[in-house]
């Protein structure tokens, strides 16, 4: 055999399947694998979707997962590999219980009605367009009022999921319960307005973080949560991030966002997903201002200096 059929006959590093130890002398041992830098350097896995959920409909009451799971990969519910969001829709004078929460933290919006929260470390009652943080912890109630309630929220429980962790008692929890009314929402939003901007500014928005979390500017650890404005008949200008993005649509008719390739046109109460590193934009056409929620798995990015903000598109 001449050199170059020698050289043929070689398997590739990358063809290499998965090896085991040849003689283990222990269980330990036993379960060692081995790759290469061939087959396992840059793992492929199924890219993050870019879609759009539609709030549930009048009627429908119960816990509403915006699940990619199956499109993801993953074994459990995630709405990004980080993240799930979720529309809670309780009855009226009716209760969701008992709400286990295994995220770190989850981030709740009230869409529409009124309520109150019980069964933690902190009990408040909610109304129309308040924010609230938990901490992961078990047992809590949401109570609604005569009205009904419609909630959004968006927690960490894949993160945790995917190494089948726990989250720490409340009592050793990175954060706390924090309410965000309505009411100091709008003051804070008429200070942001009354303040200017220059050109690199991303917008207005207001950043919601806690006397625990102040530091580092976050919700919580790993998630962040901004609560964007768009002026009619104006566009934020294209831009990508290495996080992954959910979007509640909040206020803004003829709207709509540019992710990647695709047009998604807002609707009511939508959910919309920004997958990690997408260039996207976010377009007003209509007379109105538009308001959108976004919560990220930036804390994390940012801890890792791996958030890679940049605009795509120069200032007009």
């Amino acid at each position: 055999m001449n050199d170059a059929a020698a050289v043929a006959n070689v398997l590739d590093m990358a063809d290499l399947p998965m090896q085991h130890p040849r003689s283990p002398a222990s269980a330990a041992q036993a379960r060692a694998r081995f790759f290469n830098s061939g087959n396992a350097f840059n793992v492929k896995l199924p890219a993050v979707p870019a879609r759009l959920f539609s709030a549930p409909q009048e009627g429908r009451f119960g816990v509403f997962d915006c699940d990619q799971s199956r499109a993801l990969g993953c074994a459990f519910a995630a709405t990004t590999p980080l993240m799930l969001a979720r529309y809670v829709r309780i009855a009226a004078r009716d209760a969701l219980l008992p709400l286990d929460l295994n995220a770190t933290g989850a981030v709740w919006y009230v869409i529409a009605g009124s309520g109150r929260l019980a069964g933690g470390a902190d009990s408040f009652a909610f109304g129309t367009g308040d924010v609230f943080l938990l901490p992961g912890a078990t047992g809590y109630r949401l109570e609604a009022g005569a009205e009904g309630a419609l909630l959004w929220t968006v927690g960490n429980e894949p993160q945790l999921a995917f190494e089948r962790a726990q989250p720490a008692p409340v009592a050793k929890a990175t954060i706390d319960a924090v309410h965000y009314t309505a009411a100091e929402i709008e003051r804070q939003f008429a200070l942001i307005f009354a303040s200017a901007t220059h050109d690199d500014t991303s917008g207005r928005a207001l950043i919601f973080s806690s006397d625990r979390q102040a530091a580092a500017r976050n919700l919580t650890p790993t998630l962040t949560l901004s609560f964007n404005t768009l002026a009619p008949h104006t566009h934020q200008r294209t831009h990508r991030h290495n996080s992954a993005a959910v979007t509640l649509v909040v206020q803004g008719a003829g709207c709509h966002s540019v992710v990647g390739e695709a047009h998604c046109p807002w609707e009511p109460w939508a959910t919309l997903v920004t997958p990690p590193g997408a260039p996207h934009s976010h377009h007003n056409a209509g007379a109105q201002g538009a308001r959108f929620l976004i919560v990220q798995d930036g804390g994390l990015h940012y801890h890792a200096r791996t958030m890679g903000f940049e605009f795509l598109e120069a200032v007009e």
